[in-house]
């Protein structure tokens, strides 16, 4: 009986943990700009402070797209582009590795159809700081949710070790 209530406390705070995290998580996308367009496509992007979100949307309205691959190169160096869930897709690259003159190059798959768009995309703006102390907690979100987190995992581990005892 007490390894159910344990592995019960267990549970809620590992939910409560994932719950937590899952709220850290729903931070908004920056706004997608034009980068680079052809006659059949046009590439959207920006910049985050962890990579880079691109878009490839049909440069006709009416005209279905159906992209099969995506290879990014940047400043020469190939990286690696993993496909969202919203079509999308997420470039891996720290903001110190790059800057706002360096050549970005995408090779579009897409119906068939292999396409090269050369582009620049603007460097992630930072948060302008804040005089406030109430701006602490803005500036420092995910930090502020590992506290809770490992706050909440704490006292669990306390109220299990005072019911096993």
């Amino acid at each position: 009986m007490k390894y159910a209530r344990a592995g019960w406390s267990c549970l809620v705070a590992a939910l409560l943990g994932y719950l937590s995290a899952a709220g850290a998580a729903d931070l908004p996308a920056p706004p997608l700009a034009p980068l680079a367009h052809s006659a059949l496509v046009t590439l959207e992007g920006a910049a985050t402070p962890t990579g880079l979100i691109l878009r490839v949307r049909p440069s006709a309205a009416a005209t279905p797209l159906a992209v099969t691959d995506l290879s990014v190169s940047l400043d020469g160096r190939t990286q690696v582009a993993v496909r969202r869930a919203d079509g999308s897709w997420f470039v891996a690259v720290a903001p110190s590795a790059w800057h706002a003159s360096s050549a970005l190059e995408v090779i579009v798959a897409h119906d068939g159809v292999r396409e090269i768009l050369d582009g620049h995309i603007a460097q992630a703006q930072a948060a302008a700081p804040a005089g406030g102390a109430a701006d602490l907690l803005h500036d420092h979100k995910q930090m502020a949710w590992w506290i809770l987190n490992i706050t909440i995992v704490l006292i669990a581990v306390l109220a299990i070790s005072r019911r096993m005892s």
